[in-house]
């Protein structure tokens, strides 16, 4: 005998069967709205002329990473890079080449999802990604309870290095064209429409910076197109003591650094990490 629901059940289950699928098509809409990875790596940073050691490491969960140690002769710390939704280590390589300028040992890594990391991107992974990346830094230096470690990170990034400076002992963040939170960039983005309260993905930077008690430099372009200026300066705002607000030149993703935003730069690592070598 063939086994048939009631109707009302029926009903109720189809609707269950929509709701699902529904969900399912929102949560897969909102990580093509907020991921751009890209796979192959265009170039590396001996096209610049910097010596680096292309670093394979795992994270807590499992997923193998790809990440790039360039280190400084007379290095007075480490600076890890956390970057952007969009590409992947092969577009920093010229950034990269100036925060190592600085007189820094640099690792960059790429996400899970991007570039030869495996997995794929999301607010919890990348999250992992960065403890994983802290780690191996850390191992640098083992028998340092105060390792010189300073944070980097530009748009997104700039969320995942905010909530790692919250989990991790470094001694100062930097951040660059970061924003406010996910949903304030939907509704930067996608004005008129409910998309904010929709998302399941927070990054909410606003709320990491709050929590933070280390030395704190924002740097957000007034011409910046994507991000707006005015979050660069609420985070400023949110932020305790010791920081400090610079404005940075050009759009968001050709962004410049200014005379007034490397002094600082070297301002925060004299104060972080000691005077740079002669």
């Amino acid at each position: 005998m063939a086994f048939s629901l009631p109707p009302l059940a029926w009903r109720a289950l189809q609707l269950f069967g929509a709701l699902f699928l529904l969900y399912g098509a929102l949560r897969f809409l909102e990580w093509k709205m907020i991921y751009f990875p890209r796979v192959e790596i265009e170039a590396t940073p001996d096209v610049l002329g910097l010596k680096f050691e292309d670093i394979t490491f795992i994270t807590e969960d499992g997923v193998k990473l790809n990440g790039w140690w360039i280190p400084h002769a007379q290095a007075r710390g480490t600076l890890i890079h956390c970057h952007g939704n969009a590409g992947n280590l092969g577009h920093r390589v010229e950034l990269a080449a100036h925060l190592h300028g600085l007189g820094v040992n640099v690792f960059l890594f790429d996400y899970r999802g991007y570039g030869k990391s495996r997995g794929w991107p999301s607010e919890r992974g990348l999250a992992c990604d960065a403890r994983a990346a802290y780690e191996f830094v850390r191992a640098q230096y083992e028998d340092d309870e105060d390792p010189p470690i300073l944070l980097h990170g530009q748009s997104l990034g700039g969320a995942v290095a905010a909530r790692l400076a919250l989990e991790k002992k470094v001694r100062g963040l930097i951040l660059e064209s970061a924003f406010t939170s996910a949903p304030d960039m939907a509704r930067q983005l996608y004005p008129g429409l409910p998309l904010h309260r929709l998302l399941a993905t927070r990054y909410d930077t606003l709320d990491h910076v709050t929590h933070l008690a280390i030395p704190l430099l924002i740097a957000h372009s007034p011409a910046d197109e994507l991000v707006p200026f005015e979050m660069g300066r609420r985070l400023y705002a949110a932020a305790a003591q010791p920081k400090q607000f610079v404005a940075l030149a050009g759009g968001h993703n050709d962004g410049l650094w200014t005379p007034d935003y490397e002094r600082a730069l070297h301002t925060l690592l004299a104060h972080t990490l000691g005077p740079a070598s002669k």
